[in-house]
Order: C-alpha cells, then sequence, then structure tokens
C-alpha cells in the first residue's frame, strides 16, 4: 500500500561491523528524522561541516559502490544497501550518524538492515509523502549499457538483466514489482564479484574488508561460499538492490517503470542527473486521504494532488 503521509522511525536503532572497501570498523546509528528532512548522514567522528544529504546530486563516485560527498569534500560511502533497506522499510526522513568514511557492509545484502528495521516502530509524520510520477518515457544508452523509464500507474518497477562471461553468472534477468512482489530474495541478495577480479580490485585500493562472509565470490564454474546461493537469481537480484538504494537518492520515491541492461552505480546516477534535467519526463504528486491498495484495478478512481 502506498503511503500518503511521510514516516520516520520511532526509536534510534545501532548497526556495527566493518566496511567492505575501507576495512575498517564502523558503527551506525539511525535516528529519527524530521518531517522533509530526507535521510541524512552525520559524520559523528568529525567536529564540523559534518553532514552529508542522501542526494544524487551528492554522488561523487561509483566505482563499485556509491559514495557521496558534501562541498566540504566529507564522504560516506557504500551507502546503497542501508538506502534501500530504509526504502523497503518506508523511511522516508532519518539521521545516520556514522563514525567512519563507510557504511558497515554487514553480509553484503540488505538482510541484516532490515532484520532491525522491521521490528521497530514507525513514526508517521504530519507531512505528506511526495513522490515522483513518470509520465513519459526517458533512456540513457552507453555503449551496451542501457537503462530507460516509463509510466507504470502508482507502483516501483525493475527489470534487470545481467551480460557476464561466466557460466554461472550469465544472462541473468529477473523482474521485480516493490509493491506488489515478495521482496525477500531481494533483501537477502550479496553483493558478488569474479575470483580473477580480486586482485585487480585490491590493487585498486577497494575490497580491503571483503571476505566470504560479506561477498559471493565466483570462480569460472561454481560459486566459492560454501553455503552456495541463497536464490536462483542472486546475482541480478542484488543488482535490484542497488538500484533501489540508488533510486532512493533522487529524493522522493519513483513511480515507474525501470528497465536496465548490464547496468551499475554509475549508469544509474547519470541517468538520474540527466532525467532530472528533463522535467517533461516526471511530475511530483501527493496522495490524498484514501486508501490505496497493492494492487491497483485499471477502474479504480483515485485522486491525485499533483504539483509540479
Amino acid at each position: 500500500m502506498l503511503k500518503i503521509y511521510q514516516q520516520t522511525l520511532n526509536k534510534p536503532i545501532s548497526f556495527e561491523g566493518v566496511g567492505l572497501h575501507s576495512g575498517k570498523e564502523c558503527k551506525i546509528k539511525i535516528l529519527p528524522g524530521k518531517a522533509d528532512s530526507g535521510i541524512v548522514f552525520k559524520r559523528v567522528d568529525l567536529k564540523e561541516n559534518n553532514l552529508v544529504h542522501a542526494n544524487y546530486k551528492n554522488v561523487s563516485s561509483a566505482k563499485l559502490c556509491t559514495t557521496l560527498k558534501n562541498e566540504n569534500g566529507v564522504k560516506v560511502s557504500t551507502v546503497e544497501h542501508l538506502l534501500a533497506a530504509l526504502y523497503i522499510s518506508e523511511i522516508d526522513n532519518a539521521i545516520i550518524e556514522i563514525n567512519s568514511e563507510e557504511i558497515p557492509i554487514m553480509d553484503g545484502s540488505a538482510k541484516d538492515f532490515l532484520s532491525k528495521l522491521n521490528k521497530v516502530e514507525i513514526k508517521e509524520l504530519t507531512k505528506k509523502r511526495k513522490y515522483l510520477k513518470i509520465v513519459d518515457s526517458f533512456e540513457f544508452v552507453d555503449g551496451s549499457r542501457k537503462i530507460s523509464i516509463e509510466p507504470n500507474d502508482l507502483t516501483f518497477e525493475v527489470g534487470f538483466q545481467l551480460n557476464y562471461n561466466n557460466k554461472i553468472i550469465g544472462n541473468q534477468k529477473n523482474k521485480i514489482n516493490f509493491q506488489k512482489d515478495d521482496l525477500e530474495e531481494i533483501i537477502e541478495s550479496r553483493t558478488f564479484c569474479l575470483y580473477e577480479d580480486i586482485e585487480k580490485i585490491k590493487q585498486n585500493g577497494l575490497a580491503k574488508g571483503g571476505s566470504l562472509d560479506n561477498a559471493l565470490v565466483v570462480d569460472d564454474e561454481k560459486v566459492i561460499n560454501k553455503d552456495g546461493l541463497r536464490n536462483d537469481k542472486e546475482f541480478v537480484n542484488h543488482k535490484i538492490l542497488d538500484l533501489a538504494g540508488d533510486f532512493l537518492l533522487s529524493g522522493s520515491r519513483v513511480l515507474g517503470k525501470v528497465t536496465c541492461h548490464q547496468g551499475g552505480h554509475q549508469l544509474t546516477n547519470t541517468f538520474l542527473r540527466k532525467m532530472f534535467a528533463t522535467s517533461s519526463v516526471f511530475t511530483s504528486l501527493e496522495l490524498k486521504d484514501i486508501i490505496i491498495s497493492k494492487k491497483i484495478s485499471t477502474n479504480q478512481s483515485i485522486k491525485l494532488a499533483v504539483s509540479a
């Protein structure tokens, strides 16, 4: 069901773990946020200029993860899994205190974040939630990679296809509607890499905290992790999770159908920048005080308050 009013947590919750790329131990505390404040990261290890807003314009790097940076150069990286968890748990506003430069990777998915978020009481705020409804199709192509969006009633749907020269991953694809489908397999799907790429990644100063406890590692014909895959489409499902987190950086919840081929953080961020530069693609809307079910029939009358 689409929410009419903005939401936040009723009380703080905490997490701790290692940063996937920095290798540093870090702690985060998610605090309730005020209406219209959005998601804000606060580097508590710094005394000033330590607020970093979760916005696509603040993405400074999208190499193997999404990194945000404020105007003073303060960074927070690997934000995508936590943002996806906040999207799925219907949190619009929160302050995320962090004592290091990177969100803990946990088990490489959003499962640990959602496990706690689903147990905390949600507080409804007095301001209405703003949605971005897609009203026209838009596409961005970068060589063999492409991403597009089109109108899709009042739901957010993601269709994603991978194209790897690997027997295990191959051309895996899936399509998920975040309002209608069971999201458990999306939530539990872990970040992954090819075994042959590990050395190169580490030479670039990344994945210092990576292990088989927080990432899937794939050799030519097998998954190296002892327990194997959590679901048959774990690779593409994790990409869908990443995309949901990166889309929350739009500042609103998008209602539209996304189709992505061979995408990643960089493609998604470039797409958002170009889409927001084309105002005819979307309109801003708020829902009126009526109940909207998950399955919306085509003949159902739905009243919307639209403000473009």
